[in-house]
């Protein structure tokens, strides 16, 4: 019985800290470190061919800690493009309206692909949720492949974006934090994404990650982008659970000790 407790008391510990650990951001705007950031197997980054404009030094970021079920990111590592403050993304969520000064953040490269297809998983934030869906105040993001956005719902051609993903329209891919659950800023984000594109040209293709302010330069929005995804085949999406998932297993499993033990004592 001392084995079996100690043994659900530390898995308990380890867990709670994995919980507790707070999302990081570290910004910067060199564009080299984004983009080596996030690419993966099958990919050749075409020399020189690297663009980066942001509206100002600290509107992207490299992040970590972002696979904690309390953070609500989804995936680990990764960077984040941002329409104002790249560190505004961490938690907690202590304000409807966080707003670092910006307007747009772009990064663009050539690369060629080894089997002719490309994906990247990525889940996008906002300030603007929930209180603009459905207005003209719509942060955007695109991801442009030689000149078309590949930033879709799942199995259609509508873009993703704050009217087009929330809590009453393709809510299955959107997470409300409005007041939490998560450690995490932004009032709503949605689930983990795929963008991707098959059957590729063979030679050099040209993609564009771009996020925008729209209507006004209030209230932050952002994109992370999963590191090392960027490839010619798919990464499988981490299955992250809900923080009142690992709290309740937690619990469980002391009740569970404490229950047999008052078995035995009997």
């Amino acid at each position: 019985m001392r084995k079996l407790l100690f043994l659900v008391v530390t898995l308990s510990v380890v867990m709670c800290a994995g919980w507790a650990a707070a999302l990081d951001v570290t910004p910067t705007n060199d564009g080299a470190t984004l983009v080596n950031s996030i690419l993966g197997s099958g990919i050749t980054l075409t020399p020189g061919s690297i663009l980066y404009s942001g509206a100002n030094n600290a509107a992207s970021g490299i992040f970590s800690n972002g696979g904690n079920a309390s953070n609500g990111i989804g995936f680990n590592s990764g960077i984040l493009l941002t329409t104002g403050y790249a560190v505004g993304a961490k938690g907690p969520n202590n304000t409807e309206s966080y707003t670092g000064p910006g307007a747009a953040t772009s990064l663009q490269f050539s690369f060629t692909s080894s089997k002719g297809d490309l994906f990247f998983n990525y889940v996008f934030g906002s300030e603007e949720y929930n209180e603009y869906v459905g207005s003209q105040y719509n942060d955007y993001f695109k991801f442009f492949l030689d000149g078309t956005n590949i930033a879709l719902i799942p199995g259609t051609s509508t873009q993703v974006s704050i009217n087009n993903v929330n809590s009453g329209l393709n809510s299955a891919y959107y997470r409300n934090n409005a007041p939490g659950p998560y450690n995490t800023q932004y009032d709503g984000l949605t689930t983990v994404l795929v963008a991707e594109k098959l059957g590729l040209s063979a030679g050099e293709h040209t993609i564009q990650m771009i996020i925008s302010d729209v209507g006004d330069a209030l209230w932050d929005s952002g994109v992370f982008i999963q590191g090392n995804t960027f490839s010619d085949a798919p990464t499988p999406i981490d299955t992250v659970p809900e923080p009142s998932t690992l709290l309740l297993l937690g619990g469980g499993l002391v009740g569970l000790v404490a229950f047999r033990s008052r078995l035995k004592k009997a």
